[in-house]
């Protein structure tokens, strides 16, 4: 999959290729970036890996569907904007809710909310209807700068990605401590083996936050692909760990310190 940006984020590139190839996608995504970054581009190349015709999930480029988003007249593909006061308002995301009710010509309707966090209160509470029972396989991509202006019941509901945040190695560094800490804590393993993990770095707010992010990230494949192919960790123990990575996220956001956060969060996902 070709994607713009791939120098500083080989690895979450590596997480959309193996998300379309393996067919587990989720039902929502939320895709922060600096302001200056295309992630319209990002996202429409991640939806024509989703809506391929030859169910490679590749963007093979060559298909009907690649060249139709491509060139901007995708029937399946729905775009919600802005409106020129600078915010998503509610009347936008119902109308979307309207089309996303219609037949889609392919496999399923794609969804991109640009400037997601710019949506109106009102256009939050509409979206949520939408992820909690979205029609189909209907997939929303939600496109943000800051994702903690979206309501947490919104960010709740989709698997987060950050484009260009941390760079590489320091992506794949978390990700790696991130999958080591959920183990952890499905084994049982004592708070100071799991702290030891993390005490490099728990004093730095962006680090930990990356970490968090790549936590849930581990917990939501989990969730997808189906707790029991991968351990003997119940569904709804996921779903309360990755409501204890959030709280630990919304913690650092209020002010707890970061190493206060990530300390809490370790007692309650381990032994």
């Amino acid at each position: 999959m070709i994607f713009e940006y791939t120098k500083d984020n080989e690895r979450l590139v590596r997480r959309l290729n193996d998300i379309t190839t393996s067919g587990r996608i989720s039902h929502a995504y939320l895709l922060e970036g600096d302001s200056w970054l295309d992630k319209r581009k990002f996202a429409d190349t991640f939806a024509k890996g989703i809506m391929c015709a030859k169910g490679l999930g590749e963007n093979c480029g060559a298909c009907s569907m690649c060249d139709k988003i491509d060139h901007g007249n995708c029937e399946d593909m729905i775009y919600v904007e802005p409106e020129k006061s600078g915010n998503v308002i509610n009347e936008k995301v119902e109308a979307m809710q309207e089309q996303i009710k219609t037949k889609p010509f392919g496999a399923r309707h794609v969804v991109i909310i640009e400037n997601a966090d710019t949506m109106t209160k009102q256009a939050q509470n509409r979206l949520l209807k939408t992820l909690e029972e979205p029609p189909g396989d209907s997939v929303l991509i939600l496109l943000s700068e800051n994702m903690e202006n979206l309501e947490q019941t919104i960010r709740s509901r989709c698997v987060k990605f950050r484009i260009n945040h941390f760079g590489s190695e320091n992506y794949d560094f978390m990700m790696d401590t991130a999958k080591e800490l959920v183990d952890m804590g499905i084994s049982r393993a004592t708070f100071f083996a799991m702290y030891q993990k993390v005490s490099g770095f728990a004093r730095d707010k962006e680090k930990v936050k990356a970490l968090l992010d790549s936590m849930e990230v581990v917990y939501r494949d989990m969730l997808v692909g189906g707790a029991g192919k991968v351990t003997s960790i119940k569904t709804e123990d996921i779903v309360n760990n990755i409501h204890l990575v959030e709280i630990a996220s919304e913690d650092i956001r209020i002010g707890v310190s970061p190493a206060t956060a990530i300390k809490n969060l370790i007692i309650k996902i381990g032994g």
